[in-house]
């Protein structure tokens, strides 16, 4: 049995929609008409025990809306879901012990506490015994570098200490399953990269099931080798993330370098990215690599040539707009 997975899953909002003009207020208290705001529909896919799994998509796409409805915190329209086989929005204590969600953008610990009182708060609310709440902290906060920042006031935290306060609360009654919205929001280069080596150590030693959504792909990149795309609501990629840009990308990077630039116009192959007096960036669709390598080749004084695919970001951003382009 799967550890999460859903099927059909929906959630639609119903929105007023007022006329305009005072007469049309007048109107809309007599016959008031609505509009549906599909955030998730159909939502179909499931993910095993010790996944890491990748949630991509647009702002307002459902990334959202799916991961609070397998938490509980929102009931769906209609469709099914399971999570470590209970019904997320019934809220068993089985369950609500066993997960934990943590949001970038939101603040769980309390404000006006020191870290350690506010991971002490998380304790008592778990019931977790003495012993191994000082253990389990004791190494959290050790493997992120904060153990001197426990007295310290939550508020007086920079804003990735206190992520990574946020991330041991969430993790000091050892779910099965984490659900991560933007974890690294706001973070500076290091302690990104902090927080994503931390997880993706947590995640292979401990076989913690995890959702992650992240607009860095970089975070993405590093630690999801299957990532689900989501747009308007609906699922249309559920896959390795590698195989992204074999079956998306329509582009290719080609970067050489040279003593003599060739005497090849290279905006015949494709898009000049970059050039300068040794070295020419192309952007070059896919099945024109063998000739545009070979007409840059023969040609000039080459020292090097290489052949990089698409950056993932890119390929993603895209679709999205390809995928938007479409539907209008």
């Amino acid at each position: 049995m799967a550890a999460i997975e859903t099927r059909a899953l929906s959630k639609v909002y119903k929105t007023y929609k007022k006329p305009p003009g005072l007469w049309g207020s007048v109107r809309g208290l007599l016959h008031r008409q609505y509009e549906e705001t599909r955030a998730a529909d159909g939502v179909t896919f499931s993910i095993e025990e010790g996944e890491l799994v990748g949630f991509l998509g647009p702002n307002g796409a459902g990334k959202t809306t799916v991961l609070k409805i397998l938490s509980g915190l929102l009931h769906p329209t209609s469709g099914e879901a399971s999570v470590l086989g209970h019904v997320p929005w019934e809220r068993p204590d089985a369950l609500k012990r066993q997960f934990s969600l943590l949001m970038g953008q939101k603040n769980a610990l309390w404000w006006d506490l020191p870290a350690r009182e506010s991971l002490e708060l998380n304790r008592a609310i778990y019931g977790i015994p003495h012993r191994e709440f000082k253990t389990l902290s004791g190494e959290l906060t050790e493997l992120l570098g904060v153990s001197d920042k426990l007295d310290v006031m939550v508020r007086e935290l920079s804003l990735g200490e206190r992520m990574k306060m946020e991330l041991i609360a969430a993790l000091l009654h050892s779910p099965k399953v984490l659900f991560l919205d933007e974890p690294t929001i706001g973070l500076d280069v290091s302690s990104a990269k902090k927080v994503r080596d931390f997880l993706r150590e947590y995640n292979a030693t401990r076989r913690v099931v995890t959702m992650l959504t992240s607009h860095y792909m970089q975070d993405i990149e590093e630690l999801c080798k299957r990532v689900i795309i989501i747009d308007r609501g609906q699922i249309f990629f559920d896959g390795p993330l590698a195989s992204i840009t074999d079956r998306f990308a329509t582009h290719k990077i080609v970067h050489l370098q040279f003593n003599r630039p060739p005497t090849t116009d290279p905006t015949a192959f494709g898009e000049i990215l970059e050039r300068d007096t040794h070295h020419l960036r192309l952007k070059v669709l896919r099945h024109k690599i063998p000739e545009t390598c070979l007409a840059l080749l023969s040609t000039g004084e080459p020292t090097d040539l290489n052949v990089q695919s698409m950056p993932i970001e890119e390929v993603i951003r895209q679709l999205f707009l390809e995928k938007q382009h479409a539907s209008e």
